[in-house]
């Protein structure tokens, strides 16, 4: 074997490893939101719980970006569709996913694609990463409360109090979290 075959057999073993991890850190976030998701604690009154699903999908922003975020997030929303319950309060299902505060688990999908691009383009500028998380997260509410609005038959503004306002303290902790902690895993699974 020449040095230049052994170079080329280097790159490709090397290459498969990265191919393998990446697809099992994507596995394993795809889980993570899938655990968090169904912790959830129902505000009085309100049609939406505070969920930990959002700080799993921030989680996966960070970690993967925004190719393999999105993928983590669609089997997550796959797994919910089929039955398993993965959803806010142990919770599965069309209905789950097309009702009322469908909304905000479809959001999940624009959520990803803007944080994990902000954590694309800026790797380890921790401003950025929260400013990108935060931008999604301003997607999500939009999406969630037009949707919460059209399915309960609500005014905008009643859906945006009812579906955004009360999370919005919890989902500035979420948002920290994940980028700190997510900087953190990023870089030691990137070593």
């Amino acid at each position: 074997m020449t040095v230049t075959e052994q170079k080329t057999g280097d790159a490709s073993s090397s290459e498969k490893r990265s191919r393998v991890l990446a697809l099992t850190v994507t596995g394993l976030m795809a889980a993570v939101i899938c655990v968090l998701g169904p912790l959830s604690i129902p505000l009085p009154g309100d049609l939406v719980p505070v969920s930990l699903g959002a700080l799993g999908v921030f989680l996966a922003s960070v970690i993967l970006g925004w190719k393999k975020g999105v993928i983590a997030v669609l089997i997550y929303l796959l797994i919910g569709f089929v039955g398993l319950p993965v959803f806010a309060g142990f919770t599965a299902g069309a209905g789950k996913l097309f009702g009322p505060t469908g909304g905000y688990l479809i959001g999940y999908i624009p959520t990803v694609l803007i944080a994990g691009f902000f954590a694309d383009r800026f790797r380890g500028k921790k401003i950025m990463m929260l400013l990108g998380i935060i931008i999604g997260t301003a997607v999500l509410y939009v999406i969630g409360s037009f949707w919460l609005s059209w399915q309960a038959g609500m005014s905008i503004g009643a859906a945006f109090m009812a579906g955004c306002v009360p999370f919005i303290p919890a989902d500035l902790v979420k948002v920290f979290i994940a980028v700190f902690l997510g900087d953190a895993i990023s870089r030691a699974i990137r070593k």
